[in-house]
């Protein structure tokens, strides 16, 4: 199945074949199980950042809507989802209220939110493969920071984000409630 994506809208295509493009919403069921997929290993692991009530299939809906959708796929073959996440430019409102720390710039910045790998693509890599396609895109639009956050068990995406060359900036909080923050600049 493959998608037809305006000539406007970027596709992040990766030296080591792979591609970062917007999802569409016909794709939205296989992101789901994605999630799905996720948080069963969250609550296996013992793990509160994801729940019943958080993510849910209309925020997914609302993130292809808007355009912050973006999947991972192989570049030869553009059906086969390895990765979800909601790639934002328009900036997040809880990182105004950072405290206990300092972001490392105020400059404009991407932020990734409901990053999710497919179980049978998970090992490989592909979360640090998400992310760089992230950094890339954010780069060709002219973005030098990206922002994230996680929650404090989270221990896989803190490895991550510390590969990758995030700082901890300090601490938020969401109605659900705190995370830990982290900026990169590009």
């Amino acid at each position: 199945m493959n998608k037809k994506i305006a000539a406007d809208v970027y596709t992040q295509t990766a030296s080591d074949g792979y591609i970062l493009r917007p999802a569409a919403m016909e794709e939205v069921p296989a992101i789901w199980e994605i999630i799905l997929q996720a948080k069963a290993q969250m609550y296996r692991e013992g793990k509160h950042q994801w729940d019943e009530n958080y993510p849910t299939v209309p925020i997914l809906e609302n993130d292809v809507s808007r355009g912050w959708g973006y999947v991972l796929v192989p570049s030869d073959d553009d059906s086969d989802i390895i990765a979800y996440g909601a790639v934002v430019f328009d900036g997040e409102p809880a990182y105004n209220g950072l405290w206990d720390g300092q972001w490392l710039s105020e400059q404009p910045y991407v932020v990734l939110h409901r990053l999710a790998v497919a179980d049978r693509w998970k090992r490989q890599g592909m979360a640090v493969r998400y992310m760089q396609a992230v950094c890339d895109l954010a780069f060709s639009r002219g973005i030098r920071s990206f922002k994230v956050d996680t929650n404090y068990d989270n221990f896989y995406m803190q490895r991550v984000f510390s590969r990758l060359g995030f700082t901890y900036c300090g601490r938020i909080r969401y109605d659900a409630g705190e995370r830990m923050a982290y900026e990169k600049q590009l």
